[in-house]
């Protein structure tokens, strides 16, 4: 098979449709080659990206891949001959074998034992999935609920200001990333990520995914994406508990020996279970503060990590495009446009955006009585009108007191009570315009950009609510990014606090084997742990900590 990159496509070349799209880039790429559309037995899209460098000339870019009528030999020869006119650059020829889940355990290496997974965010789910069809008959236990149940709790929430701090946009089937656009971009790299893609395609997610630079699956499409990756693991052999939360595990002699399961039974009663369990894989996401408190009150080791807090901020979606794609915005095969700035300042400090959502929606993110987190979203189809990311600077180790372990998580805290305050309770949200936060000025009502917060904001000051150097770094920050981007600065553009949930505040150490390095048999994964940073770093995480528990009990 052939791999052609730098498959450059106009704009005028296309309407929007998947089978333009296709048709395009089958002609370009004969082109490229010097052969004819009928020589190309297959065309498929590896990748596809957005070139706006230049506002005047935006256009997309391909890499493909391609099979020739004639097979392996017509390949070789149309190489050659390539290569005679000096036209093979950006040419090669790929055979890649496919990453898999890992081998099965053989049978007589099975523990008796089966692994305990706590938490079914992203890389709870796929180091399920791997170990499920490994045959370790893993069971997966989540505080929160399934994807129908707990849809109805987050709507009722939005609705009425109830709160359900077992089940809501952080915790349940999927973890927080099930609300927050699926986005599947990630700065890392690892031969899984296709495996994660292709897991979720088969799931339900869309093709486009697959090829897609920037590739999102949607917060109404995501939700049954994961309930069949539950069922998957459930098909696999492994067992999966909504409204179970660990809390408890016994470490003895410096293993794991069981966790304690709280549940909620059919008839609404809680019930308590002691699990025998000499392999607990801790995959309780970023918000699991009181598992934090559990594993450091039972002396896992564990340090303080950089986390970030700050804001969402909220633009038009219009003015956005426009300021990326100049005159061809809303170009129907464009879509919305997304951005990603960060701002390095004299001080030493820095600011960036975060968790980008065009064509958006802010989201109540709070997991706890009397605090107001944000976090943001987008659907499917990102046709909402406004667009919205986290507007966050570093908190470091050493801005946080004293040597607390869990002085971030405090320091989260305080913020969510101080926006709860300031919003007025009901978990409404305090907002200020761009311009008066600027000016270190309280805003009395907003302009053109109307908040997308489900719970309502109140206008005024969201300054008090952020640490001194969060709020001065993002008051610097904001300037010098509206030099990047046209437009970000603008007066009118909203504020809304506080978001502080981006990643964990605390990392349970972990060795090159994967395990706690003080408890053997604990197994810290995904961002709660501190290892992961998104949807796909998370799951990859999820994988490869599921391939060292298999190669551990089949090396026994």
């Amino acid at each position: 098979m052939l791999e052609v990159s730098g498959i450059r496509i106009a704009l005028d070349r296309l309407d929007g449709s998947d089978a333009a799209e296709l048709a395009a880039c089958r002609r370009a790429l004969a082109r490229k080659l010097h052969v004819g559309e009928k020589d190309l037995a297959s065309v498929t899209r590896r990748r596809r990206s957005v070139d706006a460098r230049h506002r005047g000339d935006v256009h997309l870019t391909f890499t493909l891949r391609a099979e020739l009528a004639g097979g392996p030999s017509a390949e070789r020869v149309l190489l050659s001959r390539l290569a005679k006119r000096h036209a093979e650059k950006n040419v090669r020829v790929v055979d890649e074998a496919p990453y898999d889940f890992p081998a099965p355990v053989p049978a007589a290496a099975r523990p008796d034992e089966r692994p305990v997974v706590v938490g079914a965010g992203c890389a709870g789910l796929f180091c399920a999935l791997s170990l499920a069809r490994a045959g370790l008959e893993p069971l997966l236990v989540e505080r929160g609920d399934d994807t129908e149940r707990r849809g109805e709790v987050v709507a009722t929430h939005n609705r009425t200001g109830v709160l359900d701090p077992e089940s809501n946009i952080q915790f349940g089937v999927g973890g927080a990333g099930t609300f927050s656009d699926g986005k599947l971009q990630t700065g890392t790299k690892s031969p899984a990520h296709r495996l994660i893609l292709e897991t979720f395609v088969a799931a339900g997610a869309q093709q486009e995914i697959l090829w897609d630079a920037k590739p999102h699956v949607g917060s109404d499409v995501l939700p049954r994406v994961v309930s069949e990756i539950v069922r998957q693991i459930e098909e696999a052999g492994g067992e999966v508990r909504c409204r179970c939360r660990m809390t408890d595990v016994d470490v003895t002699g410096g293993q794991v020996r069981s966790v304690t399961l709280e549940g909620t039974g059919p008839d609404g009663e809680r019930h308590e279970e002691r699990v025998g369990a000499s392999c607990v894989v801790l995959a309780c996401g970023h918000s699991a503060r009181d598992v934090f408190e559990l594993l450091h009150a039972r002396g896992v080791a564990m340090e303080r990590k950089t986390f970030a807090m700050g804001v969402r901020i909220e633009h038009l979606q219009a003015d956005v495009d426009r300021a990326l794609y100049g005159t061809a915005a809303g170009h129907p095969a464009l879509g919305a446009a997304p951005y990603k700035l960060s701002c390095h300042l004299p001080s030493g400090r820095s600011a960036f955006s975060f968790c980008m959502c065009p064509g958006g929606y802010v989201v109540s993110a709070a997991s706890e009585p009397g605090g107001v987190c944000t976090n943001g979203m987008s659907l499917s189809d990102r046709a909402g009108v406004n667009a919205n990311s986290g507007l966050l600077a570093n908190v470091f180790p050493e801005d946080l007191p004293g040597d607390d372990v869990l002085a971030g998580v405090e320091l989260q805290r305080r913020c969510e009570r101080a926006a709860f305050v300031a919003g007025g309770g009901g978990f409404v949200a305090p907002a200020q315009l761009v311009g008066d936060f600027l000016a270190g000025t309280p805003s009395s009502a907003g302009g053109r950009v109307r908040p997308t917060y489900p719970r309502g904001v109140a206008w005024g000051d969201v300054t008090p609510c952020l640490p001194g150097y969060v709020a001065e770094t993002l008051r610097a920050a904001i300037p010098q990014m509206g030099r990047r981007l046209r437009g970000f600065d603008a007066r009118d553009a909203v504020l809304t606090g506080v978001e502080t949930r981006s990643s964990s505040p605390v990392r349970v150490r972990r060795g090159d084997d994967g395990q706690s390095v003080n408890v053997r048999g604990l197994w810290p994964v995904g961002e709660g742990a501190g290892y992961a940073g998104g949807i796909m770093s998370a799951a990859t995480d999820g994988i490869l900590t599921a391939e060292k528990i298999v190669a551990a009990f089949t090396s026994r």
